[in-house]
């Protein structure tokens, strides 16, 4: 097959106005010191699903003066309502959800609403039900807590769009299923649902009495021609049975930092939260709460810029796959990428046996000297593909690809 990076009809208008982000170097971002960078000497690391690009300048000098100010501490309740409000009035802006600032809690991270909904809100040993291709843990947290993952496999229509399998869905709820897990924006395939098709999932759910965990922490992260809806803002039906999560985290680049809200749309939600919420509530760290607040109220702006780069990310990725054979539908939302390599030859062992899918990610460590996650890890409906992370300077996005595709057969 050999290299395939063309430069494609827009190369010369992306090189005349290039971004700062082009700039950023493999070096620079070793010697950064993040996981992604340090895990896999000598690879260009695309698998970890955080940014490359340098933090916002309000979050950085607000954390700057955190720091001088010795504001390290425990988590203060002024600063978890500041938050809380400044999420409360993004949501407004960006989603047109109004949700009462006193119901937007502070947790470490979005698994711990997933666990807080498995354990307190779902029916009692009942499976967990999951949409596949999935995020990774989401496969795994439920069986820690002694719970089933029923997995239903999302559709694909004939241009390749995943679609949610309702017939599966209401099976896995009769099943014995009883919390259905809903990422939107979805990692890993990048989906961003249409209203309608969140409608006739509500449907299911509400049919079975069942409740739903809302993952929307991808949510500031739709790329053009697309718009978020909350799941749970759509009625007072699927206010009443949903959790969400949300967070900064992915679309400013502060995962480190330790931080997401839970948003509590339903009265029985709010008051068991009010009963157990302080035990939850105590790994939220005090640089996230600031940081998370910052991104909100004086990082849109930085945000709005780098979703336009990203959508020039993901542009640039479909001229250098275009002909390849390898499979891609650019992303909705999110700066994950999910490549279909069911119809490419991948060399053969040694030994003589083929490569199975499950190798892949393997496969292009080893030979291509890019780091990915293997889409098998994101369950059955994975296997044969991988996840991209697109979210890196394009001149390396550009590297990636040519040494992708210059390690798969000529």
């Amino acid at each position: 097959m050999g290299s395939r990076t063309s430069r494609g009809p827009n190369w010369f208008n992306a090189r005349v106005n290039a971004h700062a982000f082009d700039a950023l170097t493999v070096d620079r971002l070793r010697e950064n010191g993040s996981l992604k960078w340090t895990s896999f000497p000598g690879t260009i690391g695309a698998w970890v699903a955080e940014m490359d690009f340098p933090v916002a300048p309000p979050i950085a000098a607000a954390l700057h003066d955190a720091v001088d100010r010795g504001l390290l501490g425990y988590l203060p309740q002024a600063l978890a309502t500041g938050m809380s409000e400044a999420y409360a009035s993004f949501a407004a802006d960006r989603y047109s959800w109004t949700v009462d600032p006193g119901r937007v809690r502070p947790v470490a991270d979005v698994l711990t609403g997933l666990e807080h909904s498995i354990t307190a809100l779902s029916r009692p040993g009942s499976p967990v039900i999951l949409p596949t291709p999935a995020y990774m843990p989401f496969l795994t947290r439920p069986g820690e807590l002694d719970r089933e993952v029923i997995e239903v496999p999302m559709l694909r229509d004939a241009d390749g769009r995943y679609t949610y399998d309702l017939d599966a869905l209401d099976a896995a709820f009769r099943a014995g299923g009883n919390l259905l897990v809903l990422c939107n924006p979805h990692n890993p395939i990048g989906r961003v649902l249409d209203t309608d098709e969140m409608l006739a999932i509500a449907e299911v759910v509400d049919r079975h009495g069942g409740r739903v965990f809302a993952d929307e922490i991808h949510a500031p992260l739709v790329l053009p021609g697309r718009r978020h809806v909350p799941y749970a803002s759509l009625n007072d039906t699927t206010a009443g049975h949903t959790l969400t999560a949300a967070s900064a985290s992915k679309a400013w680049n502060l995962p480190g930092l330790k931080c997401a809200q839970i948003v509590l749309s339903n009265d029985a939600d709010a008051k068991l939260w009010d009963e157990m919420g302080e035990r939850l509530e105590h790994g939220a760290s005090t640089p996230g709460a600031l940081a998370n607040r910052v991104a909100y109220t004086e990082g849109r702006d930085w945000l709005d810029d780098t979703v336009a780069y990203l959508h020039g990310n993901v542009t640039r990725l479909g001229e250098l796959l275009d002909g390849t054979g390898i499979g891609y539908r650019a992303p909705e939302g999110t700066y994950l990428a999910w490549l279909d390599l069911r119809h490419v030859d991948v060399p053969r062992r040694a030994s003589g046996q083929a490569q199975p899918a499950t190798d892949l990610a393997d496969f292009f460590r080893e030979h291509a000297k890019v780091v990915l996650v293997d889409g098998a890890a994101c369950g059955g409906a994975g296997d044969g593909f991988v996840r991209f992370n697109v979210a890196m300077p394009r001149p390396l996005l550009e590297q990636a690809v040519d040494r992708m595709l210059t390690s798969l057969p000529h």
